[in-house]
């Protein structure tokens, strides 16, 4: 009997001894965590989530640790944070986090049904972009072309959009951003019809004559249309 008893006190003690540590240990990795932030230290704050996720799971650390590693271009990690199915149940920014890192690690198809799914969720011109650019690179051109349209339609002079191609980023109207891709539809849809296409790039490059990607996209139809024997 006094066996059990002292069996029982142990493991008593020890079960409070855990609990002690795990609290202690909380509290330990929240104030680490909020001083990496104040720091700006992307490693340190990865360190303090990725601890505090396994003392204390929870879907908004998981997802939180996961933005973390997708905005340092850690797109890999960010998805074998929160994986890459799609969930109805995600949230937002769960869903969008693995739109972004999958089209960064090209995965276009898998990329899109996210962002289709953020698009249902929410219409926006930013969305429809996106989901314009992968159904191009998967062969959608009818598909892309509504979406187009749309963010032709809804998309104001204040939005832009972000391009990396050269070394230095830049940034051009959304609505040009549309109108380049209109362009690649338009050939798409018509290798015959070069200067349809061109006159929606053309439209693209009155608006941001800057825009190096759509001066780009004009020089190659332009090589392509002299290479067409008359």
């Amino acid at each position: 009997m006094k066996k059990g008893i002292t069996a029982l006190f142990i493991l008593l003690f020890v079960g409070y001894g855990m609990a002690q540590t795990n609290s202690e240990l909380l509290k330990h990795y929240e104030s680490f965590y909020k001083e990496m932030q104040k720091q700006g230290d992307v490693n340190g704050v990865i360190n303090a989530l990725t601890h505090l996720n396994v003392l204390s799971p929870s879907k908004d650390r998981r997802d939180t640790l996961a933005y973390v590693y997708m905005n340092n271009n850690q797109h890999l990690e960010a998805l074998n944070t929160i994986g890459i199915e799609k969930e109805e149940s995600d949230s937002n920014l769960a869903v969008q986090i693995k739109a972004i890192a999958l089209k960064a690690l090209n995965q276009p198809k898998r990329a899109l049904d996210q962002f289709e799914m953020l698009y249902g969720r929410k219409q926006t011109p930013y969305l429809a972009y996106e989901i314009a650019d992968l159904k191009i690179q998967l062969g959608d051109n009818d598909g892309a072309a509504v979406n187009i349209d749309y963010g032709i339609d809804k998309a104001t002079e204040e939005m832009k959009y972000a391009f990396y191609e050269r070394q230095q980023p830049y940034e051009v109207s959304l609505k040009a951003a549309f109108y380049h891709l209109k362009g690649l539809v338009a050939y798409n849809k018509d290798k015959n019809n070069i200067d349809a296409a061109i006159g929606f790039i053309d439209e693209a490059l009155k608006s941001d004559p800057n825009f190096n990607l759509a001066s780009m996209s004009k020089q190659a139809l332009q090589s392509r249309k002299e290479a067409i024997p008359e």
